[in-house]
């Protein structure tokens, strides 16, 4: 399960799409929002959302940190003139928030403004997954710091394949005004919340005025590999990257060759100094051979993660491994050392290994001269159709180019390479 965080915006979008259809109409969402970005002229959102013009709003921040009212980035009860000097004297600017993780830099360019909600009460509500079972969270002491009052917070575990009907909600919550109606509202978010792919889900707080609940401050993230069967429950969606986590040329690159593709091309650089780099065919493959290498003592070497998957085609991969190898070889390691390109992957279903390792093959004798300038040694492990023959040019290419170059199949474990390659490291 891949869990990637979404938007403010998208999420209480989605919600307020669906809280009628699961609720049997009980409940509603507020659905006016307005995402702002650098490219949203500002002189025209009273025209283009009429009732920005005659609502107390809310604005803040949109990019995936909390803490906004703590950081001063939190404008409450304003009209349309306040919230867009507010917006225009932030939009582009760079900010340094202070979370539970530190302090995190970064420049603010998407803001999210939508009705301001006199309330009575506030609670905190989250929904959290497990390998075993979904946690749901409640506490009547919402809008703090939970983690102070964690004492407070009720915890249902819903086992892996509980019908999200049947859960009880209402004889596990405390002792609160309407508690039915509470009851019935959390548990059809928790239908939402399993049917749209959700994987964290969290209100901090939610909010409780006039038998209506309503959420103020949302985090939420999903499983992206449900994006096929969810395309109609989600709508459009975008998995924006952590805030203060600019994007590189080499990895925007990857991003655009990925949007012309069915298939998938991923890379996020980690450290352009590194020795281990990988590439790694399959989204789960990615994270095991990450953690390996992690695992065997070597995190702060790790270059860079990613993934091709889906059959991409031999020009889409040689341009993939090209980007990776460009990287790699800018400049040998300053104390000479070796480097290390970990070709790995599980057993492929349906991805061709003879075309994918054809582009990859290209890319490696374009860059041999760079790859004996930087010590690479180069370990492969592959199967799948027609991995034989894709194994076969494999130990050829390191027989002409002069590349130590070891090639292993699937009767090898998927993550042996790593081990291989980095006790030779450490010797």
């Amino acid at each position: 399960m891949a869990q990637k965080g979404i938007r403010e915006y998208d999420a209480k979008r989605m919600l307020a799409r669906a809280i009628g259809e699961y609720s049997g109409g009980r409940f509603a969402f507020d659905d006016r929002l307005v995402l702002v970005t650098p490219e949203t002229d500002l002189a025209r959102l009273g025209k283009d959302h009429p009732w920005l013009r005659t609502e107390k709003l809310v604005v803040k921040p949109d990019q995936l940190f909390g803490k906004r009212g703590k950081n001063n980035l939190l404008l409450l009860d304003a009209d349309l003139r306040a919230a867009v000097a507010w917006i225009g004297e932030r939009m582009g600017k760079e900010v340094t928030i202070e979370g539970a993780g530190g302090k995190t830099t970064g420049v603010l360019t998407h803001f999210l403004i939508e009705p301001f909600a006199p309330h009575d009460a506030e609670y905190y509500l989250a929904f959290t997954s497990s390998r075993d079972a979904d946690t749901i969270h409640f506490s009547p002491q919402g809008g703090v710091d939970i983690e102070s009052v964690w004492n407070t917070v009720v915890s249902i575990e819903v086992p892996v394949l509980t019908d999200p009907a049947e859960v009880d909600v209402a004889s596990k919550l405390p002792d609160i005004p309407e508690k039915e109606t509470v009851a019935a509202f959390v548990q059809a978010l928790y239908r939402i919340y399993v049917d749209y792919h959700f994987t964290y889900l969290e209100f901090n707080p939610i909010a409780f005025s006039r038998g209506r609940l309503l959420p103020l401050d949302t985090v939420a993230k999903l499983d992206d590999t449900a994006a096929f069967q969810c395309a109609d429950k989600w709508g459009p969606i975008e998995f924006p990257r952590p805030f203060g986590r600019a994007m590189t040329k080499e990895e925007a690159y990857v991003e655009s060759l990925d949007a012309k593709t069915g298939a998938s091309l991923k890379l996020t650089l980690l450290n352009p100094d590194g020795r281990v780099w990988l590439l790694v065919a399959g989204g789960g493959a990615s994270v095991i051979y990450a953690d390996t290498v992690v695992d065997l003592g070597f995190g702060k070497e790790l270059a860079n993660y990613g993934e091709y998957s889906g059959d991409p085609s031999t020009e889409l991969t040689y341009e993939y491994t090209k980007t990776l190898l460009d990287l790699m070889t800018r400049k040998p390691d300053p104390q000479g050392r070796p480097k290390y390109l970990l070709i790995g992957g599980g057993i492929a279903n349906f991805t061709d290994v003879a075309k994918t390792f054809t582009g990859i093959i290209h890319a490696l004798e374009e860059y041999k001269d760079k790859l004996r300038k930087n010590h690479v040694k180069i370990y492969v492990r592959r199967g799948g159709p027609n991995y034989e023959e894709g194994l076969e040019n494999m130990r050829r290419l390191g027989e002409r180019i002069g590349v130590p170059l070891e090639v292993y199949g699937p009767e090898t474990h998927m993550t042996r390479i790593v081990s291989l390659a980095l006790e030779e490291a450490q010797r």
